[in-house]
């Protein structure tokens, strides 16, 4: 049987149900493909931090925009295996990497390769984020086992140009393809509180939703504010709007991992508990995400506790 075609007008009359009718579909859609009561936590390293040439209007990265933050080196292999053993002694089971690239050189992509192989010698699944990939590059990457690529869509096709300019949509498609094609698991999500419409909103789940197959792993993220970003001073999203995407989500992508990202910091407990109930059953260890602050790893794990929350087993390469 094919999957479903989802569309806005579909997708905005779920997100629109009364919450709690959202909620019940969501926790019922949940069940019955995951634990529950069950996290998976990954790690996000910055590998390579600063001075990108792309405009996207929430990123502290780019070099347009003075926010104060320092163009710093590609990491070293040391520094990376210090961050991989840290965080899965923290309990995470992934380790992502990150690089504020338009794209990687090959000579890039070398060091990357490296790196890779170094946090897989310990047991926890990889992932990266740099930039654009060619289809060699990205088979490259799959030669040497890399679990999972991340490229966000960030929002939907029609409010995208609101936001970055030095790239366009299809780009980013054409990325996702290419991590498809050579094998790896596809990480895709988007960014909400950025100015951006209930309908917009909706857009952004249905190109995620109508992939095939659909992605593995949807991070949903918050935006945090930067001062010296365009997006500063932008009017925050109400906290049950959020919620709505992750039910959303949850419904039209039964089987993702849906991870609360960027933005947590900012979110109660409540709030929290509320999101894992709609359908996030991820998130994102470590006190920075990149270059933004995150949630002490005490306090969650004390937040998880709380909930009769566990976080999944260590994976075995």
């Amino acid at each position: 049987m094919s999957a479903p075609v989802w569309t806005v007008k579909d997708t905005l009359e779920i997100f629109s149900r009364p919450f709690n009718d959202l909620l019940f579909e969501a926790q019922s859609v949940h069940r019955q493909q995951h634990n529950p009561n069950a996290l998976q936590a990954s790690t996000l390293l910055s590998i390579k931090t600063g001075s990108c040439s792309e405009d996207c209007a929430y990123c502290p990265q780019s070099s347009l925009y003075d926010t104060g933050i320092e163009r710093e080196r590609l990491l070293s292999i040391e520094e990376v295996r210090t961050a991989a053993l840290n965080a899965k002694q923290q309990g995470a089971t992934r380790f992502c990497m990150g690089a504020a690239w338009r794209n990687p050189t090959d000579k890039d992509l070398d060091n990357v390769i490296d790196m890779i192989a170094e946090v897989q010698s310990h047991q926890l699944e990889t992932c990266v984020t740099l930039g654009m990939l060619t289809p060699r590059q990205a088979q490259r990457l799959a030669d040497v086992g890399l679990d999972y690529y991340n490229h966000n869509l960030d929002t939907s096709p029609e409010f995208y140009g609101e936001i970055i300019t030095t790239r366009d949509y299809q780009d980013r498609l054409d990325t996702l393809q290419n991590v498809r094609a050579a094998g790896i698991h596809v990480c895709s999500g988007g960014i909400l509180g950025m100015g951006e419409s209930r309908q917009a909103r909706a857009g952004l789940i249905v190109q995620l939703a109508n992939m095939q197959p659909q992605p593995e792993s949807v991070p949903i993220n918050l935006l945090v504010q930067v001062e010296g970003t365009p997006l500063f001073g932008t009017p925050e999203l109400d906290p049950i709007e959020f919620v709505r995407m992750i039910a959303t989500t949850r419904i039209l992508l039964p089987k993702t991992y849906i991870r609360l990202s960027a933005g947590r910091e900012s979110m109660n407990d409540a709030m929290q508990a509320l999101c894992f109930h709609a359908g996030a059953n991820s998130v994102f260890f470590g006190e920075k995400l990149l270059t933004t602050p995150n949630p002490d790893t005490e306090h969650d794990l004390q937040l998880f506790d709380r909930l009769g929350i566990s976080l999944e087993a260590q994976v075995n390469h």
